[in-house]
């Protein structure tokens, strides 16, 4: 059996494709506005502002829903300001401004965009998210612009919440657990699945949610299999003897929190040092927040069509599995507790990879150097420093097998998932104004 290639970061934006993308951004001169040259704060703090209200309103304990809110977000903040001077394409939303109409402040429509998805997803929030696109627009003013702004801004997030309002993320689907050898059973702690019916959301860049599903797991009885059982079931124990170096037990926790709000925060951190006007800054994060929302869309496709066990699983029923190179250990435990869902792939994997595909295109190259801390992280290693994305991706994934959550091959097909929802969407998306794709 083939199984997906290795993750080559290499691969994923030609020197040709960087040098269009910079000479485009640096062809348009930024407006000159009321917020100067910090007019992409707006889109950093409307990014924090997002995670905030959904951490209010939810605790932030559902990612996917989350990955979709950002995405909604950012893609209406796109919208806005390239309503109010088109650079880039737009994706659900654009202006029909009368000739000679005054132009309209760019910075004003993003937050207004912002805002309004928001409060539209959250109405118990309107007072608070009303103050906050207050503070936004302190220093704005009045006048024609500020308020064609205001008006571009409240339509490019109509035009999302349009897009979306049937997008089957309301849905509800019901889920049994297997009970063969190799299917998926309920992991310890947990009495259900979570949300099987995303699988069938609408996406954002993809099109269709089975658009990229993986190749098949290796068979039980093979070779393969044993060979990242017997890997997981060394390395990824709770047990003080496991094959796991101190490093990789502080990588293993660092990495477990959601991968949405982690790479946000990448991102973010990046971002102090990459200056970006408005358009560029919007456009980053629109891209990066929609491959990450496919690439849950496709995993959770991927993850159904197969229905695999989970290590903690896989491990305490070994005898049952067929192969002879695999043996039970029936009181094993992964070192971090196991997410609710299916094994393959590991999504945790593809939205990394999707994610540095995102921003390497994003900041001119994947060598972007940063460090980060993480809330998950253990208190003696609460932070740790990346010479590049693709560096992250691949340790990111890595965590997942050092954790005791996936086989190697899970993480390996995700990275391979999350590369080709990242390659396909900075190819055919949000390309600037002009570009015949």
């Amino acid at each position: 059996m083939s199984h997906p290639s290795r993750f080559h970061a290499a691969s994923w934006l030609t020197a040709t494709a960087f040098a269009a993308l910079a000479a485009t951004s640096q062809a348009a001169e930024p407006v000159k506005t009321w917020c100067a040259a910090r007019c992409d704060q707006i889109v950093i703090d409307w990014n924090q502002q997002t995670h905030q209200v959904i951490k209010a309103a939810t605790g932030y304990q559902d990612p996917m829903a989350a990955s979709r809110i950002l995405a909604m977000v950012h893609l209406a903040m796109h919208d806005a300001v390239n309503a109010a001077q088109p650079r880039y394409r737009a994706y659900a939303y654009e202006a029909r401004t009368p000739a000679g109409k005054t132009q309209a402040d760019a910075a004003v429509a993003a937050a207004v965009a912002a805002h309004d998805v928001l409060a539209a997803l959250f109405p118990k929030q309107k007072e608070m998210l009303r103050a906050t696109l207050d503070a936004s627009l302190h220093d704005a003013g009045m006048g024609a612009a500020i308020g064609e702004g205001k008006r571009l801004g409240a339509e490019a997030a109509a035009a999302m919440l349009a897009r979306r309002a049937d997008d089957g993320s309301q849905a509800d689907e019901a889920y049994r657990p297997g009970t063969r050898p190799g299917e998926y059973r309920f992991v310890p702690g947990f009495d259900f699945l979570a949300a099987p019916h995303w699988r069938s959301v609408k996406p954002f860049t993809m099109r269709s949610p089975q658009q990229f599903r993986v190749a098949a797991p290796p068979a039980l009885a093979s070779a393969a299999y044993a060979t990242d059982f017997n890997e997981v079931k060394a390395t990824g124990s709770k047990a003080a003897n496991a094959v796991r170096s101190a490093e990789q037990t502080q990588y293993a926790a660092y990495w477990y929190e959601f991968s949405d709000s982690g790479w946000n925060r990448i991102a973010r951190s990046v971002a102090r040092n990459k200056p970006q006007d408005l358009w560029q800054r919007a456009r980053t994060f629109a891209l990066l927040n929609a491959v990450m929302a496919d690439a849950y869309i496709a995993g959770w496709d991927s993850k159904m069509h197969y229905n695999l066990w989970r290590p903690v699983t896989a491990i305490q029923q070994a005898d049952a599995d067929g192969n002879p190179a695999t043996n039970a250990e029936v009181n094993w435990e992964p070192m971090l507790p196991t997410p609710p869902v299916q094994d393959y792939p590991s999504t945790h994997s593809a939205l990394g990879a999707a994610a540095a595909v995102a921003l390497a295109q994003a900041f001119g190259g994947d060598r972007v150097a940063f460090t980060m801390a993480s809330p998950s992280a253990l208190p003696d290693a609460p932070a740790r420093t990346f010479a590049s994305f693709s560096a992250a991706a691949k340790e990111n994934a890595d965590s997942r097998v050092r954790a005791g959550l996936h086989f190697r091959f899970a993480t390996t097909a995700g990275l391979q998932l999350g590369l080709q929802i990242g390659q396909q969407a900075v190819r055919d998306m949000l390309g600037p104004v002009g570009d015949a794709r």
